[in-house]
Formats: structure tokens, C-alpha cells, sequence
């Protein structure tokens, strides 16, 4: 199969005005194509009906929390330190079944992690994607435009936030858990009557 540089320079002798890199993701050193969101459907339809590629099936769909960061990159032959501000991504493991082969990662990102969360939904290139991009917005606040049922899947609908963001910070007030144990027993004393927990004739 292509690497993720050979499938880049195909892309963009296609659509050349596309924007598109190729990263390195992370110490186990698996290359991902990243995608602008505003070219991610039209790469996408591009990377299913490709001949050459025929990736037809999206094996998973998940979700990253960038927080806003300093980090030292070169420019030239100087370091110098440089700020990116937050978003979050939206990550695709793509398949080929017809092919045999893959996986090709393909990533996308919002604007920010605040106002400008939308990106195209692909659950119009791969169905496969439908309940797993509902889980992104579940979780992250992703809000994928086009997407045929976009609602929550794992929390309920008056949940407010999302947990799986790295700032998130978890309620204290427990009134919902039926039988609060542990940590959580603790934290739903605060909240209980000073003797909910007393036993005995005097207890209310």
C-alpha cells in the first residue's frame, strides 16, 4: 500500500489547492494524513473511490482534546518557542476490505475548542460512521454538519459539558447515583442533610 506521503502528493496533483500534511503521531511513530476541515469530505470520497486505494470501510472513529500549548519548534537554524492555540481533532481509521489493506489515518480539526467546533460529518462517504461520530460529539463537543441523527449516545440529554475534554472537572453533587459508594459517597454527603447517614429512632 501507499504511504501517507505518496497518498499526500496524489491528492494534491488531484486537488491541488487542498490542505493536507502528513504528522507523525506520537512515539509509536504512526503517520496520519491531517486534513482541513472544509477538505476533509470531498479527500474523503476521494480516498473511498480511489482505485488504487478503495478505502471503503472506517474501522473507528474517536476524538483528541488539544488544550492551548508552548512548545519549541525550528525555524531555520533557531528554536524559537511557539503558541498553538487549543481545538479539538476528530481521527478516522480507514480500511480497505476489497483492497485488503490499511489502516490509513486521516484527521481533521475545529477552529477552537469553544465557538468554532464544526466539522463535515463523513457519515455520508462511510455509514460506519454515524454512531461513532455521535459518540465525538457525546464526549468532546464536536458538532459534525451533515450528520443524519446528531444527539447524544452515552450521556443524557440534559448532561451539560463534555467528559472526555481534558479540563473537564466532574460534579460533586451525586444526587443522581442510586447508591453512592466510596469517593462518591463522600462526595454526596455535601449535598445530604447532616444525619442522612445516621442510623436509629432519631434519624430522618
Amino acid at each position: 500500500m501507499e504511504t501517507p506521503d505518496q497518498i499526500r502528493e496524489r491528492v494534491l496533483k488531484w486537488m491541488p489547492k487542498a490542505r493536507v500534511e502528513v504528522l507523525n503521531c506520537g512515539p509509536a511513530g504512526q503517520h496520519a494524513l491531517l486534513v482541513h476541515r472544509d477538505d476533509i469530505q470531498e479527500i474523503a470520497r476521494w480516498l473511498r473511490d480511489d482505485a488504487e486505494l478503495r478505502l471503503d470501510y472506517c474501522s473507528n472513529v474517536t476524538g483528541v482534546d488539544w488544550l492551548p500549548r508552548k512548545e519549541k519548534v525550528k525555524e531555520g537554524d533557531k528554536e524559537i518557542e511557539k503558541e498553538f492555540s487549543g481545538c479539538l481533532e476528530v481521527v478516522y481509521h480507514l480500511y480497505s476490505i476489497s483492497k485488503k489493506h490499511g489502516p490509513v489515518v486521516l484527521r481533521t480539526r475545529t477552529g477552537d475548542r469553544t465557538e468554532d467546533t464544526h466539522v463535515l460529518s463523513l457519515t455520508p462517504i462511510w455509514r460506519g460512521c454515524e454512531f461513532q461520530e455521535r459518540e465525538v460529539y457525546d464526549l468532546y463537543g464536536v458538532v459534525f454538519d451533515g450528520h443524519p441523527d446528531l444527539r447524544r449516545i452515552l450521556m443524557w440529554d440534559e448532561f451539560k459539558d463534555f467528559p472526555m475534554r481534558k479540563d473537564y472537572v466532574e460534579p460533586d453533587d451525586y444526587e443522581w447515583e442510586p447508591t453512592p459508594h466510596a469517593d462518591v459517597l463522600d462526595k454526596a454527603k455535601r449535598h445530604y442533610p447532616a444525619n442522612a447517614f445516621e442510623m436509629g429512632p432519631n434519624a430522618t
